[in-house]
């Protein structure tokens, strides 16, 4: 007697020995049959998927929970002049008397034209402090009153940034370095105690939220690609109070000035975390260089519209190389952001020298993003069994047309997010959405992925490295499960398999051919270990997410949080 069963769909499995199915059948947390809708046993609850599709439960190999969306903030998604600025800021100001700072999300670089944003801009519309972060929260944009309550405008330094100076050394308003300072331990720690939207309460709620999001959008497991060991306990509580819908792997940040101190604090974190299906810590967060947008990517060759610059890696060379070759030999695995064709050539350097000096094998480092790869670095993924977590939707035309494009330059286009090239290869491409710097729903990366296009489809950019349906799933579900040691336990459907499933609104395949019908489909039924998560006909009409504002134009993107 199975506990569940899923009948009358069209079941793409990814088991190489049963590729397609009609039926699915869970019985005790586990796939308990996989086969034609005849031969099915009896089952306590039967569940006709109407023809439509059914999947291994999505991967999102690099999903920011902790960013998600602050209630008591206000959302800059959409705003680009400074006029919309200024006029939702002081909404908020105006709504909300009880607020002591006020804080704006998701400012986008190009606000102002021709400079970068400043206290300036922002005077006028109130007496509180006012905290802005950009979309990809590599920056923060401060009023006199926040340069005031923080020190900055006598003079002191913030642990969570770096401030900017004018030529006569009064501080501007803008703070960079933001998200990399803010997840050190002292930077945390400050950023807690001067800002309330950093408030553990206000984290947490933040963390449930996106974990809503992802369960409704068909992901059954998130990778958390940066918590900072002092935030590991909201992880914890979470999966105490049974609020983890979807499994999450969360990767520890390391800072790339920490020391064998601290990866002997990575270490004992991992080791004391209790025993979860749900949960597990251990992969590890690094950066090798920053973002493309404002040249502090770290490329191979001058940037095209800045001769004599090439950006800069994060550390001073060899550092990453001996914090990589560490922790490769205590035994973790790695998740390195890495954009420039020099920070990815970097990061596989590292990678190389860590597995030869520690005569490793089968870590599935990864490199995150991959944004500009170099023709003699591409065979090295599949050479060196490094993971690409890559994202389709940020090379849409119209996300990245404008600063990205002519940073890098016309002669290196042909080296953007090369995710077909990959793949034939023979590496493994594991697929995310970088939520949320770029929407969560799958559905939108496989579109992405499909078309090179914007989401009006007007415009596709880079075509030779569309990529069919079948592998932008398979990006999505089995690469994902390889990615993170998982194949043969999720990213598939075969007896034995954790029953991690999803049914689609339609037959996806079936949708290929016009992949704009995609954006108009959604997760109808999620599982999770057997359990229905969410179900779209209890839940109502599918929500709209919270539209992020992309990496557009003169964005500096990156991962911010990356």
């Amino acid at each position: 007697m199975l506990d569940l069963l899923l009948t009358g769909a069209r079941v793409r499995t990814f088991d190489p020995e049963n590729p397609w199915a009609e039926a699915v059948g869970v019985a005790a947390g586990r796939i308990g049959y996989v086969g034609d809708a005849e031969g099915a046993p009896p089952a306590r609850e039967v569940r006709h998927a109407g023809g439509a599709l059914i999947t291994p439960g999505i991967i999102d190999s690099h999903n920011h929970l902790l960013l998600g969306f602050d209630p008591d903030a206000v959302s800059l998604e959409g705003a680009h002049t400074l006029a919309e600025v200024r006029d939702r800021i002081r909404g908020l100001a105006e709504n909300r008397p009880d607020l002591e700072w006020i804080c704006a999300e998701n400012a986008v670089y190009s606000v102002v034209e021709g400079r970068r944003p400043d206290a300036g801009d922002l005077a006028g519309l109130t007496d509180r402090p006012v905290f802005v972060t950009t979309y990809d929260q590599h920056s923060v944009w401060l009023n006199r009153a926040a340069l005031a309550a923080l020190g900055i405008a006598d003079g002191a330094d913030i642990a969570w940034g770096r401030p900017e100076h004018d030529a006569d050394g009064r501080p501007t308003g803008w703070v960079t370095d933001f998200y990399t300072s803010a997840m050190t331990t002292a930077g945390l720690a400050a950023l807690q105690r001067d800002i309330p939207m950093y408030s553990p309460r206000r984290r947490y709620r933040k963390l449930l939220g996106s974990l809503e999001m992802a369960t409704r959008s068909g992901i059954t497991t998130v990778v958390e690609p940066q918590v900072p060991l002092a935030e590991q306990e909201l992880f914890l509580r979470a999966e105490a109070e049974g609020r983890l819908s979807s499994r999450v792997v969360a990767a520890l940040f390391h800072p790339i000035d920490a020391d064998a101190g601290f990866r002997r604090d990575l270490k004992a974190a991992v080791g004391a975390a209790p025993a979860s299906d749900r949960l597990r810590f251990g992969p590890v967060k690094l950066y090798a260089d920053d973002v493309i947008e404002p040249h502090t990517a770290w490329m191979l060759e001058d940037y095209a519209n800045r001769p004599g610059h090439r950006g800069h890696p994060s550390a001073p060379l060899g550092e990453l190389t001996g914090i990589i070759t560490e922790l490769d030999r205590l035994g973790f695995q790695t998740h390195t952001h890495a954009t420039g064709d020099g920070g990815v050539r970097l990061a596989l350097d590292a990678i190389e020298h860590a597995r030869r000096a520690n005569r490793t094998t089968d870590r599935r480092h990864g490199i995150v993003h991959v944004e500009c790869l170099h023709p003699d670095d591409l065979p090295r993924f599949s050479e060196l069994g490094v993971v690409a977590a890559m994202q389709p939707r940020h090379a849409s035309p119209d996300l990245i047309k404008g600063t990205w494009m002519e940073n890098v330059g016309e002669e290196r286009w042909d080296r953007a997010w090369r995710i077909r090239s990959l793949m034939e290869s023979g590496a493994h491409v594991a697929l995310s959405s970088d939520w949320q710097v770029g929407e969560m729903d799958p559905l939108v990366g496989v579109y992405s992925a499909l078309t090179r296009a914007g989401l009006d489809g007007a415009e596709s950019w880079t075509p030779a490295e569309r990529i069919g349906i079948d592998d932008a799933l398979r990006g999505y579900t089995a690469e994902g499960a390889w990615a993170w040691h998982e194949e043969g336990r999720a990213g598939v459907i075969r007896r034995g398999a954790r029953a991690d499933v999803v049914v689609w609104s339609d037959d996806l395949y079936k949708l290929a051919e016009e992949p704009e019908a995609l954006l108009e489909q959604h997760a109808a039924l999620t599982v999770v270990g057997g359990e229905i998560v969410h179900d779209a006909e209890e839940a109502g009409p599918p929500r709209a997410e919270p539209a992020p504002t992309g990496r557009c134009s003169a964005h500096a993107h990156g991962e911010g949080p990356a």
